[in-house]
C-alpha cells in the first residue's frame, strides 16, 4: 500500500509562487513513476507534470516554462515548483504514484491564484 500526503497550497496573487511537496510512505519511493494532476471546477482532471523513476520529465503544456517537477528520493518527497501562477491555475492538486501497474492518490491540496 502507497500512501501519498501533499501539502504546500494556498491562496497567491497572480505572477506570485508556491511549491507543493507529496509525502510518501508504504513502498520504495524511488521505484515509483510519479505524478501532479490538477482538477479545476467543473473540468476534467489533467496531468500537470510528471517524473519517472529514472528522472525523465514531461509537463503539460501550458505549464511548461512555468512549472518544475522534482523529486528527492532520500526524503521519499515529490515536488512541484510552480511559478508565474495564473488565475487558469487555480485547482485541486493532487500527486499520483504508480506501482506495478497500480496508481494511488493523495487526497489532494487545494491552489487558488487570486488578487
Amino acid at each position: 500500500q502507497v500512501q501519498l500526503v501533499e501539502s504546500g497550497g494556498g491562496l497567491v496573487q497572480p505572477g506570485g509562487s508556491l511549491r507543493l511537496s507529496c509525502a510518501a510512505s508504504g513502498t520504495i519511493f524511488s521505484i515509483m513513476d510519479m505524478g501532479w494532476y490538477r482538477q479545476a471546477p467543473g473540468k476534467q482532471r489533467e496531468l500537470v507534470a510528471g517524473i519517472t523513476s529514472g528522472g525523465s520529465t514531461n509537463y503539460a503544456d501550458s505549464v511548461k516554462g512555468r512549472f518544475s517537477i522534482s523529486r528527492d528520493n532520500a526524503k521519499n518527497t515529490l515536488y512541484l515548483q510552480m511559478n508565474s501562477l495564473k488565475a487558469e491555475d487555480t485547482a485541486a492538486y493532487s500527486c499520483a504514484a504508480e506501482l506495478y501497474g497500480t496508481r494511488y492518490w493523495g487526497q489532494g491540496t487545494q491552489v487558488i491564484v487570486s488578487a
